[in-house]
């Protein structure tokens, strides 16, 4: 259906109007009246498919312009690069209305973020842990919080941020609208829904870890890291590969992957990580998505929420241990009904996560033959070597032979026996009742 057929104000119809929004998507037109019926969602829906505005159009839509200072709306997101993102999203909607926001989050300046609060907001977007730090400090009350987001929550629970949340509902009233949205129900999101969200709804409109249909995914079977990078630098010689995201599993994994693919390709790679700062983080996100660098090396940092738009392939140079990652990596791509490439290097090891990952989706891999100029190295790393196929440890020491053993007592050798007889030169020490030795002068 077109927005224009929802229960929208002016504002906000002008506000979809100016980002040329015109067609809803499946979770945005289901969740709309339930949301407004003020009843608790769950809300499911695969990465790409519109579900911050599905929370953030009915939550406008009954906002109205207020002078007070304490938040009504609380949206909690799990890193400050989605903090930043739905910020912006409110930032649009709102631009026709009086309504206030504020994004808060780690790696910031405290004392500004004290200040802007204090200067009062109507919906306010953070993540957990400084929106405790700012709540510890007493400049932050949440008493007025009449909903409650908690959007990508499985990812939040998967970075520990269960205790902060607990903490954070304990600070807010029980009378309130909870709106809970992910991509996946993992076992620890349906064990948290039992224990705080009993009574809310279900919006399911996209079967768990089913993929975009407008992408293509294919893989190679690629022994170790450095066949890996070789087979990355014969594909990144393609000019198709427009706007390239390549996902490794770990920081380190993702710096080395930088300095060996950067001099094929000088400034035009970025890397992105939670070890970087802030800025660089934002920067390398900034020139990715405005076409200053071709390639994006990232973890599953970015994978959950991050808006980057027209990615033409996927890489995974890493395939992830956890099948409902694989899903947001891809889900990067074949966005806005573009067609998507999802390409994934897969060694012997990683092929259990394959089979995983297709038995989830109901559908095959399709797998490349290797290009014929592809280099193959020889250097393994402990984790690319399958454990059936590791050496064995050799056993330097022999096992005693309790055959032939005499146990623990046994005649000593005629050449060890020592005589432990005194001679004639040995005397007795004698010692005080102190116990200091009394030198004794021999007789000349």
């Amino acid at each position: 259906m077109t927005f224009e057929e929802l229960n929208l104000n002016k504002h906000l119809l002008k506000a979809l109007a100016d980002q040329e929004f015109e067609y809803t998507t499946p979770i945005q037109a289901e969740a709309f009246s339930i949301i407004m019926s003020g009843k608790n969602v769950v809300g499911v829906a695969q990465t790409g498919t519109g579900k911050t505005l599905a929370y953030l159009l009915p939550i406008i839509r009954q906002l109205s312009f207020s002078k007070q200072r304490e938040a009504k709306v609380l949206i909690l997101a799990p890193t400050h690069e989605l903090v930043i993102q739905i910020w912006d999203e409110i930032k649009k909607l709102t631009e026709y209305s009086g309504i206030r926001s504020l994004g808060v989050f780690g790696g910031s300046n405290i004392n500004k973020q004290k200040q802007a609060v204090y200067d009062g907001c109507d919906i306010l977007v953070g993540t957990p842990g400084r929106l405790l730090d700012l709540a510890y400090t007493g400049v932050l009350s949440l008493k007025s919080i009449q909903k409650l987001v908690i959007d990508e929550v499985d990812e939040m629970l998967s970075l520990g941020f269960r205790t902060q949340i607990k903490n954070l509902l304990e600070m807010l009233p029980e009378r309130r609208q909870n709106l809970l949205f992910s991509a996946t129900l993992t076992d620890e999101v349906e064990a948290m829904i039992n224990e705080y969200f009993i009574y809310a709804e279900r919006i399911i409109v996209t079967p768990h870890g089913t993929p975009l249909d407008k992408i293509v995914q294919k893989a190679y079977h690629i022994p170790n890291f450095y066949t890996k990078v070789n087979l990355l630098n014969i594909l990144l010689e393609d000019t198709d590969l427009q706007k390239v995201l390549v996902f490794s599993k770990t920081k380190k994994m993702a710096d080395r992957l930088f300095e060996k693919i950067n001099p094929n390709l000088p400034n035009q790679i970025g890397v992105i990580h939670s070890n970087k700062a802030h800025n660089t983080r934002m920067n390398a996100v900034k020139n990715f998505q405005e076409g200053k660098h071709r390639v994006l090396i990232a973890t599953d940092v970015i994978a959950r929420g991050m808006d980057i738009k027209d990615v033409t392939h996927i890489i995974n140079f890493d395939m992830p241990e956890s099948k409902g990652d694989y899903i947001h990596r891809i889900g990067r791509t074949g966005r806005a009904n573009k067609d998507g490439v999802a390409i994934s290097f897969i060694n012997e090891v990683e092929r259990a996560y394959q089979l995983e990952i297709e038995e989830l989706m109901g559908m095959n891999i399709s797998i490349e033959v290797n290009p014929e100029d592809l280099a193959i190295s020889e250097i393994f790393a402990d984790d690319e070597i399958p454990s059936d196929a590791k050496p064995k440890v050799k056993q330097y020491l022999k096992e005693p032979d309790l055959k032939q053993s005499k146990g623990a007592f046994h005649e000593k050798k005629e050449k060890n026996k020592k005589s432990n007889s005194v001679g004639p030169r040995s005397k007795k020490r004698q010692y005080t009742k102190s116990g200091k030795h009394i030198k004794q002068h021999r007789k000349r």
